[in-house]
């Protein structure tokens, strides 16, 4: 096979971060002595959550701004008074809890990492991340995890790439490719590497993006077959 080095994004990819979100969101206001109308809240507090992490990846906010901030703005929204810091720390030890698995991430590691190197690169905290992927039964099919907050930049920042690819056994970027889910973070960051990209498409949604994957799935089960296909047309 052309390439040998995987690079997965890890959120809506390989784990269900939407699924785990929500959980440990429930979990967190109940704590709190939130009991009910929990999901008006959560309704709040996504738009939120997404807007400052688009304003991280862009370098406008501070990763540690963004933790807490996500929770004074939606208690801020709701009319509660709610402690922000304990929300943003209880949430976060609560993620590693409740991992969810995308169906077929486990098996397709595994068969990767038999044909060459697996590495995570994820917009997260270091910590959280790490023991997430613990959790998974991903661990013993991955060789490195880059994390925005160990790299000091995120996804689709150039810098996070260089500071993936010093983790990899020798880098060749002819046999690296990229498989995400998101066209502005993954494949993006993909192209202005100058690496392949695969880009995780459950949805099957239209690309009216500058981002240009190399090829396209729509189930994990797809990508070992995509990636030989590939193979077919390299020059």
């Amino acid at each position: 096979m052309k390439h040998t080095l995987f690079l997965f994004d890890l959120d809506d990819t390989l784990l269900d971060f939407k699924a785990s979100e929500n959980l440990s969101f429930v979990r967190t206001m109940h704590a709190l002595g939130v009991a009910g109308a929990t999901e008006a809240l959560f309704a709040h507090y996504q738009p939120i959550n997404v807007a400052l992490w688009r304003a991280f990846e862009q370098g406008t906010v501070t990763q540690h701004f963004l933790k807490v901030e996500r929770f004074r703005q939606t208690f801020l929204a709701a009319g509660l008074v709610l402690d922000a810091e304990l929300a943003s720390r209880l949430y976060l030890e609560s993620l590693s809890d409740t991992v969810v698995l995308i169906d077929g991430a486990v098996e397709l590691c595994a068969t990767l990492a038999a044909m060459g190197e697996v590495g995570i690169l994820t917009n997260g905290v270091d910590a959280i991340q790490n023991r997430r992927i613990a959790s998974s039964g991903l661990q013993p099919h991955i060789s490195f995890v880059a994390t925005s907050e160990a790299a000091g930049h995120a996804k689709p920042d150039l810098r996070f790439f260089e500071y993936a690819a010093k983790l990899a056994r020798p880098f060749d970027k002819a046999q690296a490719i990229m498989i995400g889910d998101r066209l502005d973070a993954d494949i993006l960051g993909a192209n202005r590497y100058g690496i392949d990209s695969c880009w995780y498409n459950p949805q099957q949604l239209a690309n009216t993006s500058a981002a240009s994957p190399t090829c396209e799935v729509a189930s994990l089960r797809e990508i070992v077959a995509a990636l030989k296909s590939l193979d077919l047309v390299a020059p």
